[in-house]
């Protein structure tokens, strides 16, 4: 009897979570550089698609060049101390940051698939600039802010102190100096607000913890996602009710409790979010971040997608599931119609581009079926960034139907 490869995948889907570990919080024994997000085989892949003008390589990197953020003619503006409030109310210092860090990682980008000096002179630029001034974060969003910007110091850092040999070393121990005093402290207390806070948050923390070689707060930091992924992306596997993250046993006590915090939703289905009724961009954030960790710890060495024999774990199955989940809805995805059940008929649509990555590790490297996520991303391309965290991940990550994704 013939059985498809689409049906084989899908069989394996549903039976991983039994055959297949859960993941363990533990450090490298030996780091893998670069290796926050994007690993030298990765980059080095996208520097030739470029140099070659293969597509969608080419047009994402051009656009990446075009955005105010990679302009050779912008500067640095470091706060001492960045204030940012519920709402961005108040701003103090928090745009600048997110942006310039956006402007470090496209900068590092760039250095390395052109080799141009200029622009790894930028990407310093700015690094040195916030590292020789910041000295904290405060108010209500601080947690959140730390997260989105020290994703990407982390990501551009990663790739200059390990690519470009004019990163002097003294500039190298103040940027050390800064992630550890002005990141570390608030990112490991972790968060109890939406999902995605702390998401965000160990996403920053483990690739930090990558680039300072701190096992200590790379441990810390993967066992608190280990702890929130399954609470953040439901599985039928899970019961009756969504899993609860650790820290919040105490709060989330009852049913009621936790169905308020799911957004009033109360009928679970596989790939549901905790977001998913909030809307779709913060499930997105989500989303994006738990992508970003898996391509982290995948290039440490620990696969959290699929076991050796390609069949999906449990949060390489929680990622599949919530991908094809969201973008049935989407407009571009497959545009059905919301049922009555799901936030009561009414949902606010729009992931942005945070699905290049999940498709490229779980269609283009795993050969499973994304249907609706693939139309979805094609649609979008090219993926920019959306100014927080997220950025230029066609580029990165995209071209899943040429096959990309192969190591």
């Amino acid at each position: 009897m013939f059985i498809s490869l689409a049906l084989l995948a899908h069989l394996f889907t549903f039976i991983s979570v039994a055959l297949s570990p859960s993941p363990v919080a533990a450090a490298p024994s030996r780091y893998v550089h670069p290796g926050v997000f994007l690993s030298r085989l990765q980059l080095d892949f996208i520097r030739l698609k470029v140099i070659l003008k293969l597509e969608p390589w080419k047009t994402a990197y051009d656009a990446m060049l075009a955005t105010p953020m990679a302009f050779l003619n912008r500067t640095a503006t470091p706060w001492q101390v960045v204030e940012c409030g519920s709402n961005s109310n108040p701003n103090k210092g928090c745009t600048p940051e997110r942006q310039d860090a956006l402007a470090a990682y496209a900068m590092s980008l760039a250095w390395y698939i052109e080799r141009k000096e200029v622009y790894a002179q930028k990407a310093l630029e700015y690094m040195n600039a916030w590292s020789y001034v910041l000295q904290g974060h405060n108010n209500t969003n601080a947690p959140l802010q730390t997260g989105w910007s020290g994703a990407n110091w982390a990501r551009a850092a990663e790739i200059m102190r390990h690519t470009y040999p004019g990163w002097q070393a003294a500039d190298i121990a103040q940027f050390e100096t800064m992630l550890r005093t002005a990141y570390v402290p608030q990112l490991l207390v972790g968060s109890n607000s939406n999902g995605n806070w702390e998401l965000v948050m160990m996403e920053a923390a483990i690739g930090i913890a990558v680039f300072l070689e701190d096992s200590s707060v790379y441990d810390a930091a993967m066992a608190k996602f280990l702890g929130r992924v399954p609470a953040y992306i439901y599985l039928s596997s899970d019961g009756d009710l969504p899993k609860i993250a650790p820290s919040q046993n105490a709060t989330l006590n009852t049913p009621a409790k936790l169905i308020k915090y799911w957004q009033y939703q109360d009928t679970f289905v596989d790939g549901l979010t905790q977001e998913t009724c909030r809307d779709y961009a913060h499930a997105g954030y989500g989303l994006a971040s738990i992508g970003h960790v898996m391509e982290t710890a995948r290039i440490q060495g620990d696969n959290m997608y699929s076991d050796g024999w390609g069949r999906l774990k449990d949060f390489g199955t929680r990622l599949f599931k919530a991908l094809e989940f969201h973008a049935q809805y989407e407009p571009t995805g497959g545009n059905l119609t919301v049922p009555s059940w799901l936030c009561n008929g009414t949902i606010s649509r729009g992931l942005g581009p945070i699905t290049e990555v999940g498709l490229n590790a779980l269609h283009a490297r795993l050969r499973y079926p994304l249907p609706y996520t693939e139309k979805y991303t094609v649609a979008q391309r090219p993926a920019g960034t959306n100014y927080l965290f997220v950025a230029w991940e066609t580029l990165t990550h995209g071209g899943c139907e040429s096959g990309w994704g192969w190591w």
